[in-house]
């Protein structure tokens, strides 16, 4: 009942911010930095970052977990690890909402079913479209599918350059973040962990 209540005042509460009251804060932004939101490359900015925005953020409007709930139950028996490598990520650090850039791997074991390839890659996008700690983004996506799926075992990784890094503060270009977050069979067992670790790191 909290998880509905809680939607219900999300929802309520994005439709009292008007995109018009959204524009105006974007102009006063601009004011702010030293320009003028009256010149001619600059006027519909305000809603031209609004449109921008509503895509960044669209996580908040999905549901990841609903991607995962159709299966397929005829896999012949296999029960060996499936990885999807390579997912792009592009999400936006919570702390500076600059842009977070660079790659999900997402493997399972399946117990008795498995999921279309796609929607292992729509639930990363759906967590990804959020502002976001890579962290906690490794681990929302390895949980969802543990939850939803309930495989034998999940593991993600995220690699990734964070542009509060890299453009502002120490301003380091070259600096990656690593994030693993294994559940099941490759928490437990060293020899699936391994194994998925050298699969990712192939060229």
């Amino acid at each position: 009942m909290k998880l509905v209540k809680d939607t219900e005042q999300k929802d309520n509460k994005k439709q009292e911010i008007s995109d018009k009251k959204v524009e105006e804060a974007i102009k006063t932004i601009i004011e702010w930095i030293g320009e003028n939101p009256e010149r001619e490359g600059l006027r519909s900015t305000p809603k031209r970052v609004v449109k921008a925005y509503k895509e960044y953020f669209q996580g908040y409007d999905l549901d990841p977990a609903e991607y995962l709930t159709k299966t397929f139950n005829e896999v012949e028996g296999y029960d060996d690890m499936i990885i999807e490598k390579d997912i792009s990520i592009r999400s936006h650090c919570e702390h500076h909402m600059a842009p977070i850039i660079g790659v999900a791997h997402v493997a399972y074991v399946p117990s008795k079913k498995v999921v279309g390839l796609s929607k292992l890659a729509r639930v990363v996008e759906a967590f990804s479209k959020r502002l976001q700690t890579q962290e906690r983004l490794t681990m929302q996506i390895a949980k969802t599918v543990m939850d939803v799926l309930q495989p034998r075992g999940v593991a993600v990784t995220i690699d990734a350059v964070h542009q509060c890094m890299t453009n502002r503060g120490i301003k380091k270009e070259n600096t990656t973040t690593i994030t693993n977050y294994f559940l099941g069979a490759f928490k437990d067992d060293l020899s699936f962990q391994n194994r998925y670790l050298r699969y990712i790191n192939k060229d």
